[in-house]
């Protein structure tokens, strides 16, 4: 979860990224019968890679792919691996029309979205989203620096290049939220909307957001300080056991004294769970992501934590950068990042100071952290009608 955001007590924070453009060299289709769609980059029971179709992807899908779905469904989803600047990245289709580019945040995958696709999809406009770098099936390296709001940016470009698509609309989540605030900033060229879920936009400040966390004595006490230590990839290993305590603990489910906070270790992520699945989430979703991290570990997506500093370090370029293409905020009031970005709900006014083209606020009572998934059809309303508000593109 993005902690360099919006902090109460006028908080300066930093993040940004340069206009670097990862070019894609290739591209081919992965296409997959199940309805439930198999795992990212699925391999067999045995650790063998699963037979694929691989055909050059074209910019509208035809009827022979249609078929091959092996489902009567009007919009199949579609699934890739993609090459960006020569690394796999993963990627999910679903309907056709203008691009609405999808992407998640932490512990997470493309598939947090399908809820979100399907309506995009049967409200005409073709629905992509990524395994973002570090995660799922896509590009995965160990190296922290090579994490930083350059390299992301740089990916969602390289996707919309590999399937041709000249401009989309970013809805992201958590740090997906924050990579897609970053991409409107620095590529206005080719990201014409935002959609912010859980991550209210605050540009890159005068200093960073540990060096602030540090002059407010709170260095230690908030959550990410213990992501970014070198052991806390084997106290997220267990997905099993961790990935249903994050989906519990940080949604509206628990009662609201036992909700996690990011200031008090004591209602910490990681408690046990009471239940494998939270009444809110689909059980092949959570299925999907415990495999998905049993495959993957969590390196990848701690490294969105350590890499904050060298990130800030790199942005100076973007201090007080606003966002003036049009946004749409949602977030949830039971999710205690935001009421630590925003103690106070924020107004439209209010976030209209770093992004003039704010069409709405929307906070959703009864969400937590995972709003897409908590009140998914109340988020999916409010998208469509946020798509029909700003028009297909020029």
């Amino acid at each position: 979860m993005r902690e360099d955001s919006m902090l109460p007590s006028g908080v300066t924070l930093k993040n940004g990224a340069v206009g670097a453009r990862l070019a894609a060299t290739s591209r081919t289709t992965d296409l997959y019968s199940s309805k439930r769609d198999a795992l990212p980059g699925a391999s067999g029971a045995d650790g063998s890679s699963s037979k694929r179709e691989r055909l050059a992807a074209p910019k509208r899908p035809s009827q022979a792919l249609a078929t091959v779905s092996g489902s009567p469904n009007a919009f199949p989803v579609r699934r890739a691996q993609v090459q960006v600047n020569g690394e796999p990245f993963h990627v999910i289709e679903q309907g056709q029309g203008p691009a609405v580019l999808f992407c998640h945040g932490f512990p997470d995958t493309a598939e947090t979205w399908r809820s979100q696709m399907r309506a995009v999809a049967e409200a005409g406009y073709r629905a992509v989203a990524l395994d973002m770098r570090g995660y799922g099936a896509s590009y995965a390296p160990a190296d922290v620096s090579l994490y930083t709001s350059l390299h992301i940016v740089g990916d969602l470009v390289g996707v919309l290049d590999a399937l041709e698509i000249q401009s989309a609309v970013l809805v992201g989540h958590d740090w997906g939220a924050d990579y897609a605030q970053r991409a409107m900033v620095m590529r206005p060229d080719r990201f014409r909307a935002l959609v912010s879920l859980s991550i209210p936009y605050a540009p890159r400040g005068e200093i960073s957001l540990w060096e602030e966390l540090r002059r407010r004595g709170l260095g230690e006490r908030y959550y990410a300080a213990n992501m970014i230590k070198p052991e806390a990839e084997a106290r997220y290993a267990p997905a099993a056991k961790t990935i249903p305590s994050i989906l519990y603990w940080l949604s509206a489910s628990p009662p609201p004294d036992a909700r996690w906070d990011p200031l008090d270790p004591a209602r910490g992520m990681l408690r046990p769970s009471p239940m494998a699945v939270p009444s809110w989430a689909d059980p092949d979703y959570v299925q999907h992501t415990i495999r998905s991290f049993e495959k993957t570990g969590f390196q990848g997506g701690l490294n969105y934590y350590r890499v904050l500093q060298i990130t800030f370090d790199l942005t100076a370029a973007f201090k007080n950068a606003v966002i003036h293409q049009p946004s749409l905020y949602l977030y949830g009031a039971a999710d205690g990042l935001c009421q630590f970005f925003h103690p106070t709900p924020p107004t439209p006014a209010d976030l209209r100071q770093a992004q003039p083209g704010l069409v709405d606020v929307i906070r959703l009572e009864h969400a937590g952290h995972w709003p897409q998934h908590e009140e998914a059809s109340r988020v999916n309303a409010e998208l469509i009608k946020f798509l029909g508000t700003i028009g297909a593109p020029q």
